[in-house]
């Protein structure tokens, strides 16, 4: 396993798309590998939430989204880093997908649904005067995917549209922090591990299939044995399908994608006793 490095490496990519206005996008481009992407995602999601938009950008229509609070959850599930608020969610893939415990993917369907690509925009006006920021995703077939709109100095607190003459300059502070980071290298991403690298074990509530089975004393009796041993950078959670319906209840854990069927409250103890801190896997209730 690498070791996180808080110093981005820059790749020195830039790139101009010319509008049908007589505008520009002026792109650059950062490192699309996970320990890149999560801390940048992490930071303008869970702590700058209040400055970012979220959406998309194609020829006749423009989907634009705004948090309310910070995410509920934020996590990676299967490649997809999941983001979910108390009105919406989104999906954003971010590592290889594999389809799920049977691994229903193919190569190239994974690498198609990919981040391949990732840059900081300014749209230019065509007097080529810079009226807009953001940060643009591709997949691995070309395509744009999310597109995460930054604090714009021409824009006022509520929604107005600010004089040409006076924008609001200190908004451009938040585009300015993410170059330095992530496009040029000059200062530090501010964590010292990849948020999404910490560890969860997370219990199946989906009530698609088996109803029946109460997820509520696996949760508890995980939380116990969590509690019981001392593991501090655990986190035990709920979740919606896990992707095994009709062997529940469903147990996924996080840091070698392991799917536990059929697990009861000691058997939930015993995936923690032996599994996450014995590192020996509970064969008879793994699937497939």
């Amino acid at each position: 396993m690498n070791k996180f490095s808080r110093n981005v490496i820059p790749l020195n990519l830039s790139e101009i798309e010319h509008l049908p206005n007589g505008g520009r996008i002026e792109y650059e481009f950062f490192p699309t590998d996970l320990d890149v992407t999560a801390p940048l995602l992490h930071y303008i999601c869970q702590e700058r939430w209040k400055d970012i938009g979220i959406g998309h950008m194609v020829d006749g229509s423009v989907l634009e989204l705004e948090f309310n609070a910070a995410p509920k959850i934020f996590k990676l599930y299967d490649g997809y880093l999941t983001i979910i608020t108390e009105g919406w969610h989104l999906h954003l893939c971010l590592s290889p997908n594999l389809g799920g415990p049977d691994r229903k993917t193919s190569p190239e369907q994974s690498q198609a649904r990919l981040v391949t690509r990732a840059a900081l925009y300014r749209r230019l006006n065509p007097d080529g005067e810079p009226r807009s920021w953001g940060i643009q995703f591709w997949n691995g077939v070309g395509v744009k995917m999310m597109t995460f709109f930054l604090p714009n100095p021409f824009i006022g607190e509520n929604d107005d549209l600010l004089s040409e003459r006076k924008p609001n300059l200190e908004k451009l502070k938040l585009y300015e922090e993410l170059r330095n980071t992530y496009v040029l290298g000059i200062q530090e991403i501010p964590y010292d591990r990849n948020p999404l690298n910490k560890r969860y074990i997370s219990v199946c509530r989906s009530s698609r299939c088996l109803p029946s089975r109460d997820y509520q004393p696996i949760y508890d009796a995980l939380q116990a044995a969590v509690t019981e041993a001392g593991i501090e950078d655990l986190e035990v959670c709920v979740s919606g399908c896990l992707e095994v319906c009709k062997m529940g209840p469903v147990v996924f854990y996080s840091d070698d994608a392991t799917w536990y069927t059929r697990v009861t409250p000691e058997i939930a103890k015993q995936i923690v006793d032996d599994h996450v801190v014995g590192g020996v896997a509970i064969a008879k209730h793994i699937y497939p």
